[in-house]
């Protein structure tokens, strides 16, 4: 029997974060550094990684960065080579990256469409299918985070005209069930954490035009998410006090979705 100090540790384990130069994905990455983690993060700007990085070696933090556009099928081969290369196996990945995109569903543009599409879930599915196949399958150990949303629990609205983005979103959460189911026997665990709101320049605009006050509205605790809000579940599903949850979505969104209708 471990001990929960021990389960909690990621000391030696090796962490790929993608969108993890700002925002939520940088969060994750503290988390699992100040656990013990090597880090590599990964985004599309080498500018805001090396900032990232200075950010994370100053709280002590082992990290590297990997510049890459996850939209890309090729950034996305190069990515997964370039980290096995340097750190040899990669045994959490976290798919933080991602993009929205707001216009009437009836004018909505089949470009931005496939941007999210792409970046949201295609990109997710083979970066995994990569990391599994040359890392995680090999040594039987794996663990998968994936960044969904609360906007993958329900509808897009009138207000929100973010049709794309909730279907991509819904999309990642069956993802992380059927994932879950094909890879369990090789030790592999996929969770993914939907996040409610959260400061992000993804949300920028929206706390800017809405405000706080308003978003808060029917939150039972009565507050948006913050910089910390996000580290506990990511480091459980990243270790092994988490080894026998898999295919599971835990919303992070002070109790919104506990209390709207259908929940």
């Amino acid at each position: 029997m471990s001990s929960l100090k021990k389960m909690f540790d990621l000391t030696g384990k090796t962490a790929l974060v993608t969108g993890g130069s700002r925002g939520l994905g940088l969060q994750i990455a503290e988390a699992l550094g100040e656990q013990g983690a090597t880090i590599v993060l990964s985004s599309r700007k080498a500018t805001d990684l090396e900032s990232a990085q200075d950010h994370l070696k100053g709280l002590g933090i082992k990290a590297d960065w990997i510049a890459a556009d996850n939209s890309k099928d090729e950034d996305v081969s190069r990515l997964v080579d370039q980290a096995m290369a340097k750190f040899g196996r990669i045994d959490i990945l976290v798919n933080n990256a991602g993009a929205t995109w707001g216009a009437p569903t009836e004018d909505h543009p089949i470009e931005a469409w496939d941007k999210v599409m792409d970046l949201n879930i295609r990109s997710l599915f083979l970066l995994s299918q990569h990391i599994g196949k040359r890392s995680m399958i090999p040594n039987k150990y794996g663990r998968i985070i994936n960044l969904a949303s609360i906007a993958g629990l329900f509808g897009s609205t009138s207000e929100t005209q973010t049709i794309a983005y909730n279907t991509s979103k819904g999309a990642v959460i069956n993802f992380t069930r059927a994932l879950a189911g094909s890879w369990g026997r090789y030790g592999i665990t996929v969770n993914a954490i939907a996040p409610g709101m959260f400061p992000s320049k993804m949300t920028k605009g929206t706390i800017a035009q809405v405000g706080v006050e308003k978003l808060i509205q029917g939150v039972p605790l009565q507050r948006i998410g913050d910089d910390d809000d996000l580290k506990g579940v990511a480091v459980l599903f990243a270790s092994d006090a988490g080894k026998h949850i898999t295919g599971q979505t835990l919303a992070v969104d002070g109790g919104l979705t506990s209390v709207m209708s259908g929940f």
